[in-house]
């Protein structure tokens, strides 16, 4: 099982009622969450670990896991609110109105880690949820406590406009990117963050991608680096798509018998073309159609 630990929340998207009120419509959704959904959907088996609230809201979310085949009783349950994101949209452009305080997701803590047996073959961290405390801690202190056991991906995509405190949260990526043995970065996080590929790969990193949008990804290993375009697509939105990515890619590595620690340093890097290929349609899928709307596998 891939294990996706991090963010679910509610998004409350604008709408408007028959009687012509304006009104919001609650969709699931959070990066992580949209990975292990996506990972469900391609016929991975797929876990998710995060803070999940015992309200209405927390069983929407739960519902959408179960009905994408995704495990999610790694994760720890309590009576706090779920996290709320309301979207307004100004002249086409999206404003975000969040309410995370004390909330179930984000007063996760190291008390809260699950044991993890055999059957977890690999982890994944990211979104947003690297950014608040003390989940973002817990999240790290699980990468920390894992490293070394079983495969580790990140994806920072770091949003400067969500960092209260940047001095923790650069630690915290950085001791994160420490133990990855796979990180996917776009050209903007490795500017904030100031690294590169051949930092990561000199760190230990073995495979690191670059999503480059409609130019596709760059892989690049050990051995050297190869491109794969994106796949052509008629786009909606972006919405998802980066997350859709991970999991192609984790879902396409784990279908070769590439997910394991000692096979993705020494495979050879075109190895892991058909991974990252599955990745870019997969993607090709989402932005094809409104909001975080990953494909089943049957669509490709």
């Amino acid at each position: 099982m891939i294990l996706c630990c991090g963010e679910c929340l509610i998004d409350m998207l604008p709408r408007e009622s028959a009687a012509g009120e304006p009104a919001f419509a609650p969709y699931s959704g959070g990066a992580v969450f949209n990975t292990a959904i996506a990972l469900g959907r391609l016929g991975a088996p797929a876990g998710f670990f995060g803070g999940l609230s015992t309200d209405l809201f927390g069983q929407i979310l739960e519902d959408a896991l179960r009905k994408s085949r995704v495990d999610a009783r790694p994760s720890a349950r309590s009576d706090r609110p779920t996290t709320l994101a309301f979207v307004t949209l100004t002249g086409g452009h999206a404003q975000y109105a969040f309410y995370d305080e004390n909330t179930a997701g984000r007063m996760l803590t190291e008390d809260d880690l699950p044991d993890l047996g055999p059957e977890v073959t690999a982890l994944f961290f990211g979104g947003i949820s690297l950014v608040s405390e003390p989940a973002g801690d817990t999240y790290a202190a699980l990468a920390a406590r894992e490293a070394g056991k079983r495969p580790i991906m990140v994806d920072p995509n770091v949003r400067p406009g969500f960092i209260r405190d940047e001095v923790r949260y650069r630690a915290r990526l950085t001791g994160m990117l420490g133990v990855a043995d796979i990180v996917k970065v776009s050209d903007e996080d490795m500017a904030w963050l100031n690294v590169t590929p051949e930092s990561l790969i000199a760190g230990g990193t073995s495979l690191v991608l670059v999503t480059r949008g409609a130019e596709g990804v760059d892989a690049i290993g050990p051995s050297g680096a190869l491109h794969v375009d994106a796949r052509p697509a008629q786009v909606v939105d972006t919405v998802g798509a980066g997350d859709t990515f991970n999991a192609g890619l984790l879902a396409g590595l784990s279908r070769d018998g590439l997910l394991t620690r000692e096979n993705l340093r020494n495979a050879p890097l075109d190895a892991v073309r058909p991974a990252v290929e599955l990745g870019t349609r997969a993607a090709s899928v989402t932005v094809s159609r409104a909001g975080a709307n990953p494909p089943w596998e049957a669509e490709l």
